[in-house]
């Protein structure tokens, strides 16, 4: 029987008590791992009251002694890479290798969290008034929760509790049932950081979880990251209830590659953009836009021979380039996109559908899939796969290319490829997206920036980590003092001005 898993609330280890739990399968193999227990309304509830008697204390605690904490795990999650990347990656199938950089760019965000004193500091004017000062100050919200998805068990969370946690929020997480462990691990780490029990409280479940969220009144913020419809169902529910709600949804990220791109490189960056972690990535390059024929053909003509020779294996051989999709429903899902491909005309160039590996025929593998002749009236074109499916659209000039980019539903990331400093400046001021890359495939910010897009990629005025979460999970309170100097004017009864 597989090893049943736990929440972890209040600083220990709780077993589940809903009498409901899901499977944890093993990708590469199809067998199932360990059963995750999913919480009731009532388990959530009572995680949700832990982290409110946490609350008061957490945020009595200094900003300087809560970045010490984020110090000391970030040490931690240093410490612990390898074990961290290798629960995410036996969980959600991707390489070793992917799983550190992953795990690395979360860290970042710790990095960043550590300076919360500095960016706590607030802002101060003397005099506005004769004799009267006036200083602004963040404060926390109070407990906040996340929702997180499967492709990135680490990253994603690191997104949101260690800066809602350095703000002095408490924080439940709720991490995709699909790939827990990672989640588990690094609550236990950030208590050993120093974190007082209740500070981070990680819950298991399925939609009755997430409800809870949702609707308890306790909860002040939610953070999301998944598909657009259940997004824009998050920031629905969660708004009406009365919560500040950032919701990041699905994309269809496009790169136009233009006449004087370097194909070379150009070639090299849509590999690693579509087909790394077998493109179950929010920020995967899902469409190359050629401009022009000649452009698309020496792109089939490069890309081809490339996607045919992909190394995939599980997460644990060296010398794969990716591993298996999460589950046999997503394989079965992607798959269906790529036959709805082919019957709708598209070319199917390079078909990974019956790719099979030796000693691994139940997993989830799948080769890599180059559809040409995409057009924009295509399922294909207009919906997320998230899988390792490239589609190549061909465009007669540089603004066809711009307007299949703005006008597409999704406006999460795009790229272009090219020398002209006059097209990349013109492609970044005027496309409709909120994260753009110029020569880089995957414009994903870095940590003191932050990360979002636009349209119905995000549901939510504040994007994630950086200058925009510190924003999401403070609220603003300002202060207009004066001290009586023995100068008495009598009341007044019109708007007060400055004199």
């Amino acid at each position: 029987m597989a090893d049943m898993l736990h929440h972890f609330i209040g600083g220990e280890k709780v077993a589940g008590a809903g009498g409901r739990s899901g499977d944890v399968t093993n990708p590469a193999t199809g067998e199932i791992a360990r059963q995750v227990p999913l919480a009731s309304a009532d388990e959530m509830r009572a995680a949700i009251q832990n982290a409110a008697d946490a609350q008061p204390g957490w945020a009595a605690v200094t900003p300087q002694n809560r970045a010490r904490v984020m110090f000391r795990f970030k040490a931690l999650i240093e410490d612990h890479m390898e074990e961290l990347a290798t629960l995410a990656s036996m969980e959600h199938g991707k390489t070793l290798e992917d799983a550190k950089g992953s795990v690395q760019r979360g860290l970042e965000i710790v990095e960043y969290a550590c300076g919360i004193a500095q960016v706590l500091k607030g802002e101060f004017s003397e005099n506005v008034g004769t004799g009267v000062d006036s200083y602004a100050s963040r404060h926390p919200l109070g407990v906040v929760a996340g929702i997180t998805p499967f492709n990135f068990p680490a990253m994603v969370p690191l997104w949101m509790f260690p800066m809602a946690i350095a703000c002095g929020n408490t924080f439940i997480l709720k991490p995709s049932e699909k790939v827990p462990s990672c989640a588990l691990r690094m609550a236990e780490l950030l208590l050993e950081a120093g974190a007082h029990p209740g500070v981070l409280n990680v819950v298991n479940g399925d939609k009755e979880a997430v409800d809870t969220l949702l609707t308890d009144p306790t909860i002040q913020a939610i953070s999301f990251v998944g598909s657009t419809p259940i997004a824009e169902y998050v920031y629905q529910t969660g708004t009406s209830n009365g919560k500040r709600v950032q919701a990041l949804g699905g994309a269809k990220n496009h790169m136009i590659v233009m006449p004087d791109a370097d194909l070379g490189q150009a070639t090299d960056a849509l590999m690693g953009a579509a087909f790394g972690s077998a493109g179950e990535r929010c920020m995967a390059i899902s469409v190359a836009v050629a401009v022009g024929d000649t452009v698309a053909d020496a792109l089939v003509e490069r890309l081809s021979p490339k996607v045919e020779s992909l190394k995939i294996g599980p997460y644990n051989d060296p010398d794969a380039d990716m591993g298996p999709l999460v589950t046999r429903a997503h394989y079965d899902k992607v798959k269906g996109y790529i036959d709805s491909g082919v019957e709708e005309g598209a070319k199917l160039v390079v078909d990974g559908r019956d790719f099979k590996l030796q000693g691994y025929e139940n997993g989830n593998f799948m080769g890599g899939c180059i559809f040409d002749n995409v057009t924009s009236d295509m399922k294909i074109y207009k919906e997320e796969i998230f899988g390792p499916v490239l589609a190549i659209v061909r465009a007669k000039s540089y603004e066809d290319a711009l307007t299949l980019v703005n006008d597409h539903e999704f406006g999460n990331g795009t790229a272009i490829f090219t020398r002209d400093g006059d097209a990349a400046r013109d492609f970044t001021t005027r496309a409709k997206i909120g994260m753009v890359g110029v020569n880089v495939p995957i414009p994903v910010p870095v940590a003191y920036h932050s990360f979002g897009g636009w349209k119905r990629s995000l549901f939510g005025d504040h994007h994630m980590h950086g200058p925009e979460g510190v924003r999401f999970y403070t609220r603003l309170k300002t202060v207009t003092q004066r001290w009586p100097s023995g100068i008495r004017e009598g009341a007044e009864f019109v708007m007060p001005v400055q004199k």
